[in-house]
C-alpha cells in the first residue's frame, strides 16, 4: 500500500495526460478538443507539482531554525505551475474565441469539415 500512496499523484497526472491525449486524438468537435487540451494541461501541472512534493514537508518561507533543506518543499515547480496556469487560461480563452469565430464564419466546429474548407 505504501507504493500506491507514494506514487498516487504521478498515477493521477499520467491518467489525466492520457485522457487529454485520447480526447484530442479521437474527437472531431473543436470544443471537445479544446477541453482535451485543458485536461492535458491539468495533468502536466499535477505532474510538476508532484515532482516538488515532500511528504510532511514545509514551505521554505515557514522554515524554523535547524530545519534542513531535505525537509522543505521545492518552490520552483510551484512557481512554474503558477505561471503555467496563467498561460493555460490565456491559451484556453484564445482557443475558445477562435472556435467561436470559426463557427460564426463557417457554421461548423467539425475538424474534418474545417480541414476541407478552401481558404
Amino acid at each position: 500500500m505504501s507504493f500506491l500512496q507514494d506514487y498516487v499523484y504521478y498515477i493521477g497526472a499520467f491518467g489525466l495526460v492520457l485522457i487529454g491525449l485520447f480526447i484530442i486524438l479521437s474527437r472531431r468537435n473543436l470544443i471537445k478538443v479544446i477541453i482535451g487540451l485543458s485536461i492535458l494541461d491539468t495533468g502536466i501541472n499535477l505532474f510538476l507539482i508532484s515532482v516538488g512534493y515532500i511528504s510532511k514537508g514545509t514551505a521554505p518561507i515557514f522554515s524554523k531554525p535547524g530545519l534542513v533543506a531535505e525537509d522543505m518543499v521545492d518552490p520552483v515547480p510551484q512557481a512554474l505551475v503558477l505561471t503555467s496556469i496563467v498561460i493555460g487560461v490565456a491559451v484556453l480563452a484564445l482557443a475558445l474565441a477562435l472556435a467561436m469565430r470559426l463557427h460564426k464564419l463557417h457554421g461548423t466546429l467539425d475538424l474534418r469539415k474545417i480541414g476541407e474548407l478552401k481558404w
